[in-house]
């Protein structure tokens, strides 16, 4: 009885702070935060983010980025594939006495279940790898911002939770340091290598340039 009450408690906290974060809007946050959540607006940072790794690991770039691979797309399965389906937490946008509450942008409502998030999974799995490999705090600092903004706009949108979002982002911590761990145990690919120190400013500028284009567009 205890446990069902806490729980209970848990779930209506998650439903009021979303519903606090979608019920902040303004036209200008409608717009701007669905261009964040569109995957496709981020193709230029993915690719700074590569072409960072290759110009200072050079040759060894190719198993980093074959971390890169196995860990984003295993967080992608994990989160889209099995524990969405497993847990079968309905959408807030789908979620009846939920929905008609919620201040709906473009008609979106997502895909049936929310727990846990992709999105949050796969940038959390993305900043925190790089950030590691990277090792600068302009970097880290930027693209955790990137990781903020994607969780925040989720919310906007009614698309998932809070624990959904929370849900995602230890998927993809999870799988960064796991990634990081197997890259580790061959000290010669992350060595250390000069390059030039505009490359530590590179993510930072392509996501100022991005959010700019969210502003306008």
């Amino acid at each position: 009885m205890l446990l069902s009450s806490v729980w209970d408690n848990i779930l209506r906290a998650d439903e009021t702070l979303l519903l606090a974060i979608n019920h902040a809007n303004t036209c200008f946050l409608d717009q701007f935060l669905w261009n964040i959540s569109v995957p496709a607006m981020w193709i230029p940072l993915y690719a700074v983010l590569t072409l960072c790794i290759v110009r200072r690991f050079g040759k060894q770039s190719i198993w980093i980025m074959l971390a890169f691979a196995i860990c984003v797309g295993l967080s992608d399965y994990v989160s889209s594939g099995i524990i969405k389906h497993l847990v079968a937490r309905p959408r807030p946008t789908h979620t009846e006495g939920v929905e008609e509450l919620l201040h709906i942008v473009n008609g979106y409502h997502g895909g049936k279940y929310g727990f846990v998030s992709s999105h949050a999974a796969n940038t959390m799995c993305c900043t925190l790898l790089f950030s590691l490999v990277w090792r600068n705090m302009v970097s880290a600092i930027s693209l955790s911002v990137w990781t903020a903004l994607t969780c925040w706009s989720r919310m906007y949108l009614g698309a998932h939770y809070p624990a959904d979002i929370l849900g995602g982002l230890i998927v993809g911590t999870v799988l960064a340091l796991a990634g990081y761990w197997c890259l580790r145990r061959k000290k010669e690919i992350l060595k250390p290598r000069d390059y030039p120190s505009f490359y530590d400013w590179l993510p930072c500028i392509t996501l100022l340039i991005t959010l700019l284009v969210c502003c306008l567009i």
